[in-house]
């Protein structure tokens, strides 16, 4: 016995009535097996059917040996006619998605000969594992033409040819298949051997928006949403945006620029006040000069401006020159120079009395040191 899969017949049913014929208990609750349903189970990377049967929640669907098992945290007796009814706005996102995904494997494989060789669905990203190298423009021109396929809201076919048939057909697969195999067309976009559920017609996808593409194995691995998802994130980051403009007072479309002026003034900033930190550090050395060992505090410093700090003191002072920068309530950043000395087992001594994290090379250690300021100084003392 096999059960009967509607949603082959009509991917857009939604409910229907049917019969327990089994009911088992499974590492998940219960399996609930009719004679026939519209719950699609977990196969081709689409995720199975959530819904209920009879008001009890459905959490997952499977398929074994040709039965759909529809799992449930509560047991329905043998024999029970139930309605089965489908959360359809899961099933379709999950279709859009899947067929999105058709196209843009399709016009990939045609543009570039590339095979889809893994493919993710999950619950906030659809994932493509492609087996050759694209570039960002490469998949923007992908894009461009999936979507322009999409808006021409052609049919999209779905068959059982015969074997003759399959023969003649340029359908593509990761391996040689045999025995009933459905296809579905995507025209100009795809052909491709799959058991998912998909869009009647392509413009139901809506748009497909390709987000990033990384280096994987020997290909690339492209992120991409369709449909409402793709909506979704399309509004999120308008609405990031919109902020962005607002507080950076600039056009929406010239927030980049904005954003690269104001990264230039700050860099400019930064140099300015590293030159002025610099003066200061160097009337520290002159201060400093010819004193030995010193301990010095200087408020507001940076780690990278505190170890500056030692560097130019530890030149001038002919000792060890300790830096030190911070607050008793958050702690204190630290640099310690001593050209002629060795500091390893010295700083594990002091960030052990000191409750201090840091390390660093022989002659120069930096960190930071949760003590108080007479403490660090009774222990530079000794």
């Amino acid at each position: 016995m096999e059960t009967e899969k509607l949603f082959y017949q009509d991917a857009y049913l939604c409910e229907t009535t049917a019969k327990v014929v089994e009911c088992r208990k499974g590492k998940r609750g219960y399996e609930i097996v009719l004679d026939r349903t519209c719950f699609y189970p977990e196969g081709g990377g689409q995720p199975g059917d959530h819904g209920t049967l009879n008001g009890i929640p459905v959490v997952d669907t499977r398929e074994k040996d040709g039965l759909v098992l529809h799992d449930t945290k509560e047991p329905i007796e043998v024999g029970t006619e139930v309605k089965a009814v489908i959360d359809w706005d899961r099933r379709f996102d999950l279709t859009q998605q899947h067929s999105g995904e058709h196209m843009v494997s399709g016009v990939v494989h045609r543009i570039y000969g590339y095979d889809n060789v893994g493919f993710h669905m999950g619950a906030d990203m659809v994932t493509i594992d492609f087996s050759g190298e694209l570039t960002e423009q490469q998949l923007r021109d992908v894009e461009q033409e999936v979507n322009e396929r999409i808006w021409l809201d052609s049919p999209v076919k779905c068959w059982y040819p015969s074997p003759e048939e399959l023969g003649e057909i340029p359908y593509r697969s990761k391996k040689e298949l045999t025995g009933k195999v459905r296809i579905v067309e995507f025209p100009g976009a795809d052909i491709c051997a799959c058991c998912g559920t998909h869009v009647a017609h392509t413009g139901e996808i809506g748009l497909v928006k390709i987000l990033s593409v990384e280096k994987f194995h020997s290909g690339v691995r492209v992120e991409m949403l369709s449909g409402r998802r793709a909506l979704q994130y399309l509004t999120a980051v308008q609405d990031q945006n919109r902020q962005i403009s607002q507080l950076l007072s600039a056009k929406v479309l010239e927030t980049a620029k904005a954003v690269k002026n104001l990264s230039t003034e700050l860099e400019n900033k930064r140099q300015q006040v590293t030159a002025m930190e610099n003066a200061q550090f160097a009337a520290l050395a002159q201060q400093y000069r010819d004193k030995g060992n010193v301990c010095i505090k200087v408020d507001g410093l940076t780690a990278d401006g505190v170890r500056r700090a030692a560097i130019a003191v530890q030149e001038t002072c002919g000792g060890r020159a300790a830096i030190f920068s911070g607050n008793e309530e958050s702690g204190y950043k630290y640099a310690v120079g001593d050209p002629q000395g060795d500091l390893r087992v010295w700083v594990k001594e002091f960030n052990g009395a000191l409750h201090g994290r840091g390390g660093g090379k022989p002659g120069f250690v930096q960190g930071s040191a949760a003590a108080k300021w007479d403490e660090i100084v009774a222990f530079m003392s000794k």
